[in-house]
Parts: C-alpha cells; structure tokens; sequence
C-alpha cells in the first residue's frame, strides 16, 4: 500500500474543487497571518524605540478580518467551526448523516442570503477611505463577501459530496478516511 495521495485525476470532482479551495484559504489564511505578524511586529519595535507609526493598528485590524475570513471556510471545511454534535452523534446513524447534511445546508442557504447585504457593503467602501493608510474600504468591506463566498463553497462541497457518497459530514478529524490517514503516518 502506498503513502502517496491518489492522483488529483483520479480524485472525484468534489474532493478536487475542496483541495483548490482549501489551498486558496490556507494561502489567504497564511499571508493575512503573515501580515498581522509583520504589523504587530512593527508595532512594538516602534514602541520599544520611541512610538509605533499609526499606521500599525489599522493594518492589523484589516489583517484579521481577511484571517477570519479565509479561516472560517476551513474551519467548517476541517470541523473546527463551532459545531455541537452531541445531539447528532447520540442518533441512529442515518438520523445524524441527514443532521449534519441540513446543518450544512443551512449554512449554504444562510451564507446566500447574506450575499446580497455584503455586496452593498462592499460596495459602500468605494466612498470611504481608511484614516491611516488610505485604502478605499472596499477591499476592506470584500472580507465580509469572501468569508460568505467561502464558507457557502465550502458547505455547497460538503453537499454534494455527502449526497454522492464521497463525504460522511462528519468534521475531518473524525471521520474513517481522517483515522485512517493519521494511522498510516
């Protein structure tokens, strides 16, 4: 048996979507880190020596709304996201796959239905500036669009590969395949 993963081409198209999807986030969740680090660094260096520029605490402001919003796809994508299964998991097994199928599907319906209010708000920021840097806010604001995009991709993907049998919708870290994977290495 071989430790390699299976080849992207012989993965369903679900599992190959969520694999894109997943390094998109962890790109974006790892540059936003990556940008709050380096801020909150400066931050106190110019403390420590005098004072910090203004600039500091509005980046890093804007740096964790992009974090929580590529983390929060992943989250759901991994099962970290606030989730209470206590219910779920105590039912026959059938009831708890169709609980977790209409969670997920809540999530999709909600996340689509607040679209529509971030794209306003998004759209607001092409008025507004930020104080400190300067930006137009709606690169700002867009956090609010990614964060529902991604979390309804993420749930759409959960979805579909439930209903094709690919998925269990169980969180990653619980499922068959997640156990299996972490007793091979």
């Amino acid at each position: 048996m071989s430790d390699r993963s299976p080849r992207p081409d012989a993965m369903p198209f679900d599992q190959r979507v969520a694999r894109w999807f997943t390094l998109i986030c962890r790109v974006g969740t790892g540059g936003a880190f990556g940008v709050l680090l380096l801020s909150v660094t400066v931050q106190v260096v110019g403390r420590t020596i005098g004072s910090s520029p203004v600039w500091t605490e509005e980046l890093t402001r804007f740096a964790l709304l992009y974090l929580a919003a590529f983390g929060t796809g992943l989250a759901l994508r991994t099962g970290d996201l606030v989730n209470v299964d206590l219910v779920a998991e105590a039912m026959p097994r059938p009831f708890a796959w169709l609980l977790r199928l209409l969670s997920a599907a809540a999530v999709l319906v909600l996340s689509l239905a607040l679209m529509s209010a971030a794209w306003r708000f998004t759209s607001i920021g092409a008025f507004q500036t930020s104080p400190a840097l300067g930006w137009r806010m709606t690169y700002i604001h867009a956090s609010m669009l990614v964060l529902l995009a991604l979390l309804g991709v993420f749930a759409a993907l959960r979805i579909w590969g439930m209903l094709r049998g690919h998925d269990d919708g169980l969180p990653m870290g619980d499922s068959p395949e997640a156990l299996a994977h972490e007793e091979r290495h």
